[in-house]
């Protein structure tokens, strides 16, 4: 991971790439529940494609990259919001934030907003048993404090005990005592219950998918991992596989040519944890030492290996017990930096229906509050080439028509103590960005929290980088471009 550094950091907040490597067990598909297929699908925090198989030559990710070899793997797989609850219940329920009209943490979208199906909702109302491990969707308000249950699971969601753990004082730094740190290797026999919510996560799944083996029924299995999601609290053997003399920098530390303000991440969740704040940096630009960038950039791979350790167990039992040759695999993280063509999460849901065999949601209508079922996202079949499965005829057949759209909330112009993550009531600015396979362009506009409305006459700053020529997008042309009148024409 690149740490979080000046400028760059937002980039990937505004527009945010996450992988999405589908596996399937067979190539046909099933027609009654007696032959249907099942799926497994795991969601990973904050992952980016630090992974071998987007070509990191670091990273060690066997597990995943083996999955990945026999997957139909995208490398330009937008999120629409890079928040978590936001993102989750946005590619969960296959709509935009601007439908869920959830930007935080604190709203219930099927109060809020309306009452939409859900993935595991919809494949439950079509016999399939369906089960939740750990964080799938984001604990808490945004998810009913019941994780969407019963309308999405079969029964209650489990969730490991040493959760509560993740961001207490565990860490033991070099003074000897306990701290809540960002960097935290830990000996797993010495913290609380002598283990960690993803190996917990693990069993459990495991535990599902051996009582599903004599099921007569299909099973929807979510498995949501904590890792690499910060803070970086993981077994210390794995810092053993990154010695920090063969960590690099990040490639492009410096704030990108003309940032507007608005756009800028402090990072303040960051700066919230002890070793941090030790460091005394200046809000919001200043600058992590370089030392410390290389911690946090070991940190991050070591947690995607003990991640990926996790992943093999999965997929290790999954054979075991005969599953894998009945089970779709969709892999997925809900935000983080990341061929194929440009798709976006929120097409996760019609694509799953498909390779389910069960019948595609329709697309959205234009406002959809009213409509429990439906999908804004397209349908990825064709990518398949299942001659037996229709495709979805709103995917254009020119890759330059390709676009993902993504948005991410501003309490104000200028970088705020809420700016990662500010509440619906403070939200003045939504950035939105539109993503083809030549350039990205962002809009941040004024907005209305109490309406859920974007003025897009209300224009406050703008970005526009061409990624051919600047793929780190690190010169912002929008000042030297017609941005205005090409945010129109592209806006769906």
């Amino acid at each position: 991971m690149s740490p979080p550094r000046t400028g760059q950091g937002l980039l990937w907040l505004g527009v945010v790439l996450s992988s999405v490597c589908v596996a399937l067990g067979s190539e046909t598909q099933a027609n009654s529940t007696t032959d249907a297929l099942n799926v497994l699908l795991i969601i990973v925090d904050d992952l980016r494609p630090s992974l071998g198989c987007y070509g990191d030559k670091l990273v060690r990710s066997p597990n995943i990259d083996q999955l990945a070899s026999h997957s139909l793997l995208f490398q330009n797989a937008f999120a629409q919001q890079a928040v978590c609850a936001p993102s989750r219940v946005s590619f969960l329920t296959g709509r935009r934030p601007d439908t869920t009209r959830l930007y935080d943490f604190n709203s219930y979208w099927r109060v809020h907003a309306g009452n939409f199906s859900t993935i595991p909702q919809y494949f439950k109302e079509n016999g399939y048993v369906t089960m939740s491990v750990g964080k799938v969707f984001h604990p808490g308000i945004s998810s009913n404090h019941t994780d969407d249950s019963p309308y999405s699971w079969s029964f209650p969601p489990y969730h490991p005990s040493s959760e509560k753990y993740e961001n207490t004082k565990t860490c033991r730094g070099p003074d000897g005592e306990l701290h809540a740190n960002l960097l935290c290797p830990v000996d797993v026999l010495d913290v609380p219950e002598g283990t960690l919510p993803d190996k917990q996560s693990t069993e459990q799944a495991i535990q599902l998918l051996e009582k599903m083996k004599t099921s007569a029924s299909p099973f929807f299995l979510a498995v949501g991992y904590h890792k690499p999601h910060i803070p970086f609290r993981y077994p210390k053997e794995f810092q053993k596989l990154y010695p920090l003399e063969n960590i690099t920098l990040a490639p492009d530390p410096e704030v990108p040519d003309g940032l507007p303000p608005v756009a800028y991440n402090p990072w303040m969740d960051i700066r919230q944890r002890e070793d941090v704040q030790a460091l005394n940096i200046s809000v919001p630009y200043g600058p992590i030492p370089v030392d410390f960038q290389r911690k946090i950039r070991q940190s991050y791979f070591a947690s995607v290996s003990y991640l990926d350790t996790q992943v093999g167990r999965l997929l290790s039992a999954l054979d075991d017990l005969q599953l894998a040759n009945s089970t779709i695999i969709a892999f997925t993280s809900d935000h983080g930096r990341q061929s194929m063509d440009l798709v976006e999460l929120v097409s996760l849901f019609p694509t799953l229906a498909g390779l389910a065999g069960l019948q595609v949601p329709p697309r959205c209508p234009v406002p959809s509050f009213h409509v429990e079922l439906c999908r804004e996202g397209k349908n990825l079949l064709k990518h398949f080439r299942f001659r037996d499965l229709e495709e979805d005829p709103y995917l254009p057949g020119n890759p330059r028509e390709l676009i993902a759209y993504s948005q991410y909330p501003r309490p104000a112009d200028i970088p705020q103590w809420n700016s990662d993550k500010p509440s619906l009531k403070d939200i003045k600015i939504m950035g939105y960005s539109i993503r083809t396979i030549d350039y990205r362009y962002t809009v941040w506009v004024g907005f209305s929290p109490d309406e859920f409305l974007a003025n897009f006459s209300d224009i406050h700053a703008g970005e526009l980088y061409f990624v051919d020529s600047d793929p780190l997008q690190d010169h912002n042309m929008y000042n030297d471009s017609q941005g205005g009148d090409l945010f129109q024409l592209l806006m769906p």
